[in-house]
C-alpha cells in the first residue's frame, strides 16, 4: 500500500486487540515566503508586522535537501476518547531527497490551519500575537512537496509534539535531522493538539490551560496508542521512501516526551527514546525502572516544571542534557520564530523569556539539533 491509497485494510496485529486501519496520503500546497510588508492592525491595541518582518525557520544543516509528504491513518478499531467516532491522526513524513528541482516548498501550516492558529495562539500561549497581527500561513518549511527520496536504508523518527501544540511545531528540528540521512515523522494527535486539518476539516483543541491528571493520562494513553499506530503503518506510507524495515527511535517534547518513553516501553520495535523535557511519572502506564533502550533526557533551566520533572527522571539510565538560556519552547521552532516577533515589537521581553528564555536563538537551535542528532546516530545505525 502507498502513501496515497484510501482502500481500507486490516493491519497485521501486533497486540491481542486487531487494529483496523485505513491510510490514505494528501500533498500540501505552496504559500507566500514573508509575512506581509503591512499586516493588518490588530485589537487590543498591538501593533502591526513591521514592513519588511518575515518569520522563517533555520536551514537544515545537513548535505541532503528535504522532501515532504503528509499522510491521514485513521484506526477503525479505536473511539476516539474527546468527539467520538474512529480515531484519526495526521503524520508529515519528511526524508532526504534525490533532488527537489520542481518541487515547491511546503508552508509550516495550510492556509485553514494558519487562521484558526492566528486566533490561538494567545490563548495557547499567552503573549503571542492576536489574529490580524502575523501571517502564519505564511512561514514555509524547507521541505520539498512529494520531492523523489534519496535511494538507500535509513533509520526512521517518530515525534509527539507537546500538549496543545500542533505536530508542525517540531519542523526545524525533523528537517535538520532529515538533511542528514534520517526519515522523520511528525505526528499530529488531534483533540489536545492546537489545531489539526484533517479530510474531513479542522480538529481544534479541547485543552483550557493546563490539563487536570485525568485529562493528562487521557492524553498519553491515547498518544501511546497513536505512535503504536503509526508504527503499525510504516512500511505502508513509507512505500518508495524507505527499501527496508528500517532501525526506529522516537523523540518528542513535554506531552509528546512523555509519550516517547512510555511508548518505546511497550514496543520493542522503538529502539531509542529522546524526551525533551516531559514527565515520567505516570506509573500507571508501567514503571520504567527497568527501561533497557537508550534514553536522552533533554531539558532547560528555565522550565517552570523542573522540580517534578527531575523527581520523575531520577534513576533513569537515561543520559542527560541540559539547554541553557532557555525556556520550555524553545525544544520547538517557537525558538526562532518568538526572538523575530520581539524583534518586530509583536511581543514582549517577558514573553519572549518566559517561552524561550533569553539566550541567542542561533545558539540555542543548534545546541538542540546537536545533542538529538548526535543521540540517535550513536544508537541507530
Amino acid at each position: 500500500m502507498t502513501s496515497r491509497d484510501t482502500t481500507p485494510r486490516r493491519s497485521t496485529p501486533r497486540r491481542s486487540t486487531p487494529r483496523r486501519t485505513l491510510l490514505k496520503g494528501t500533498l500540501l500546497g505552496t504559500a507566500a515566503a514573508l509575512v506581509p510588508a503591512a499586516a493588518a492592525a490588530a485589537t487590543r491595541g498591538a501593533a502591526a508586522a513591521p514592513a519588511g518582518t518575515a518569520l522563517r525557520l533555520p536551514a537544515p544543516t545537513g548535505p541532503h535537501p528535504v522532501g515532504l509528504r503528509t499522510v491521514h491513518l485513521t484506526d477503525l478499531s479505536r473511539t476516539d476518547p474527546w468527539v467520538g467516532g474512529p480515531r484519526q491522526v495526521m503524520l508529515t513524513v519528511l526524508y532526504p531527497a534525490r533532488t527537489v528541482r520542481g518541487c515547491p516548498r511546503a508552508p509550516q501550516l495550510t492556509r485553514d490551519e494558519a487562521d484558526a492558529f492566528a486566533e490561538l495562539a494567545p490563548l495557547v500561549h499567552e503573549g503571542l500575537p492576536v489574529k490580524g497581527t502575523v501571517d502564519w500561513g505564511a512561514v514555509l518549511t524547507h521541505g520539498h512537496v512529494n520531492a523523489p527520496p534519496l535511494p538507500g536504508p535509513r533509520p526512521v523518527l517518530l515525534y509527539s509534539p507537546g500538549g496543545g501544540d500542533s505536530r508542525t511545531l517540531g519542523t526545524h528540528l525533523a528537517e535538520d535531522l532529515a538533511s542528514h540521512g534520517r526519515i522523520v515523522v511528525l505526528v499530529d494527535h488531534p483533540g489536545d493538539a492546537s489545531q489539526v486539518e484533517l479530510p474531513s476539516g479542522l480538529r481544534y483543541t479541547v485543552l483550557r490551560g493546563e490539563p487536570d491528571p485525568a485529562t493528562f493520562h487521557t492524553m498519553i494513553d491515547t498518544r501511546v496508542a497513536d505512535l503504536r499506530l503509526v508504527l503499525d503503518h510504516i512500511p505502508d506510507f513509507l512505500t518508495g521512501i524507505a527499501p527496508e524495515a528500517p532501525a526506529i527511535g522516537i523523540y518528542g517534547h513535554s506531552a509528546g516526551g512523555t509519550a516517547a518513553v512510555y511508548a518505546a516501553h511497550h514496543d520493542r520495535r522503538i529502539l531509542a527514546a529522546a524526551d525533551l523535557e516531559g514527565y515520567l511519572d505516570l506509573d500507571d502506564l508501567g514503571s520504567l525502572d527497568r527501561f533497557d533502550r537508550p534514553l536522552l533526557l533533554l531539558r532547560t533551566d528555565g522550565f517552570d516544571g523542573a522540580a517534578r520533572l527531575e523527581r520523575s527522571w531520577a534513576g533513569l539510565p537515561g543520559r542527560r542534557a541540559l539547554l541553557t538560556g532557555a525556556g520550555h519552547w524553545s525544544l520547538t521552532d517557537y525558538a526562532a520564530l518568538v526572538p523575530r516577533l520581539q524583534t518586530a515589537g509583536l511581543v514582549t521581553s517577558a514573553t519572549r523569556t518566559a517561552l524561550v528564555g533569553t539566550a541567542d536563538p542561533a545558539v540555542n537551535v543548534e545546541v538542540l539539533r546537536h545533542r538529538v542528532r548526535g543521540f540517535f546516530a550513536r544508537h541507530l545505525l
